[in-house]
């Protein structure tokens, strides 16, 4: 039977979007085989993984330029990606941090060093 994903392609990656490609973003709608991950769509789309920046999966960060744990994450019918070209700017509205999947939680509570949003500690100024 298969899922259908609403995918939409910002910056220089809307060229994947083949008819519906915009100067600014294009967006589809994939029909993939039950079972595709991340990988499969991006096979499907004809798109490097690494010419991706920042990518959601319905609204939870999936992967950023670099960090790409993403790629095994199944799809589900409905799913709603979106995938920024590598000079796309962290969102404004995620500037204290943004929901993740398990997949890439796990990775970035797991790096040493690597904080997903900070807090003022002592001695440090509020910006």
């Amino acid at each position: 039977m298969g899922c259908v994903v609403d995918v939409w392609l910002y910056g220089a990656l809307a060229r994947y979007g083949g008819d519906a490609a915009r100067p600014s973003h294009a967006n589809i709608k994939v029909q993939l085989p039950d079972g595709s991950t991340v990988a499969d769509l991006l096979a499907h789309l004809g798109l490097p993984s690494e010419e991706r920046g920042i990518t959601f999966i319905n609204g939870e960060l999936s992967a950023m330029p670099g960090l790409q744990p993403d790629l095994g994450h199944l799809l589900h019918d409905g799913d709603r990606i979106g995938l920024f070209d590598l000079r796309s700017m962290w969102p404004f509205q995620y500037r204290h941090g943004a929901a993740m999947i398990p997949e890439m939680a796990s990775v970035v509570h797991g790096r040493e060093g690597m904080r997903h949003s900070y807090e003022r500690g002592p001695g440090r100024e509020a910006s």
